[in-house]
């Protein structure tokens, strides 16, 4: 299910399910756009679309992860098939969230399947995941890739299985907050944890999972850096400290007095999560009246976007992104106001 504010409007899309559609109107004041495949309500129904929209991930998270007993008669061994899966991936390097991202779509194409293996399962699988689910074309190939991995791991012949359909690659502009907005965004959110949180999110270009995981001893204040240790795809980088995110750091440590991690979960026994930190942005960003949809992933597009506008060189800002290549930098400056404005129109040339 996914929730986005647009022209005051909120719009809904999830996929089709009756008990779905009798939650929806039991909300009230919605209609189906057929054009669009989405659900439309008023603003003033965003808290209980939110509210629904936690009982669905709850209701989720509490569903079984792993196939019941009998479900997978033609392949006796799939719970040492996964283990032998995960210690492979660990051996070569995978990272502790993409090997649970792998479990987890095996896990869930075997409850699709009832455990067989075979190109008609898997593609009609696909379908389901594009269609009924409305998941992404990276989730799928993301899930596509799990599945290839998994069989391997069987021992299966599967030259003729493996002619799977991928979908097409998408290729989506960032979502991209303007200056005013961060700073509403800011302005909204009192709680100088979730502040803090979300200027690093900002002012240092760093993912949502980096955010949660960062320790105090990452921090250097003497040389105004941040350590990023192991970020995606395990890659070490250091991201310059600005002033005012130093400050608002000074300030942070002074009431709440971390000790490993820099942001505590409410046990004090690891880190918030990052879970934790989305719901935060998304409860911030209804309250700064921000209309278009965003995720904490947006402040590190508009971080990029915004050092593009003001001039940085895009290898400096794909060094500070961390990505591998500069053609995963280059997407913003097909979002960059500056970049667009500098371009003369030919009905003003007239």
């Amino acid at each position: 299910m996914k929730i986005w504010i647009e022209k005051d409007c909120v719009i809904v899309r999830i996929a089709y399910d009756k008990n779905h559609i009798a939650e929806l109107k039991k909300i009230g004041q919605g209609r189906w756009e057929p054009n669009r495949q989405v659900w439309i309500f008023p603003e003033s129904k965003y808290s209980h679309l939110l509210a629904y929209q936690a009982r669905i991930s709850a209701y989720e998270r509490s569903k079984p992860s792993y196939v019941k007993p009998g479900k997978l008669k033609a392949y006796q061994g799939e719970g040492d098939t996964v283990s032998r899966m995960k210690q492979f991936m660990t051996q070569s390097g995978y990272s502790p969230k993409t090997i649970k991202a792998y479990v987890n779509h095996i896990n869930r194409y075997l409850q699709f399947s009832e455990g067989a293996i075979e190109e008609e399962n898997i593609n009609n699988y696909m379908v389901d995941l594009l269609e009924n689910k409305a998941c992404s074309h990276t989730y799928c190939n993301q899930a596509i890739n799990a599945i290839k991995l998994y069989i391997h791991q069987l021992g299966i012949d599967h030259d003729g299985i493996l002619k799977i359909v991928r979908p097409k690659k998408e290729k989506k502009l960032p979502k991209v907050l303007s200056k005013e907005e961060i700073k509403r965004l800011f302005a909204a959110t009192d709680n100088i944890k979730h502040k803090t949180a979300l200027m690093l999110g900002y002012s240092c270009g760093m993912r949502v999972g980096e955010v949660s995981e960062l320790k105090v001893n990452d921090i250097h204040f003497e040389r105004n850096v941040i350590h990023i240790v192991q970020g995606k795809g395990r890659k070490d980088r250091q991201i310059p400290l600005s002033i005012k995110m130093a400050q608002q750091l000074h300030v942070y440590m002074k009431v709440y007095r971390p000790q490993i991690w820099l942001f505590e979960n409410p046990a004090h026994d690891g880190p918030l999560s990052a879970r934790s930190l989305q719901k935060v942005f998304v409860r911030k960003a209804a309250d700064a009246k921000i209309r278009r949809h965003a995720t904490f992933h947006s402040l590190r597009h508009s971080y990029a976007t915004h050092l593009m506008e003001s001039g940085v060189d895009i290898r400096i800002i794909q060094e500070l992104l961390g990505h591998a290549s500069s053609k995963t930098t280059e997407i913003y400056t097909h979002v960059s106001q500056v970049a667009m404005q500098n371009i003369v129109n030919p009905l003003d040339d007239m």
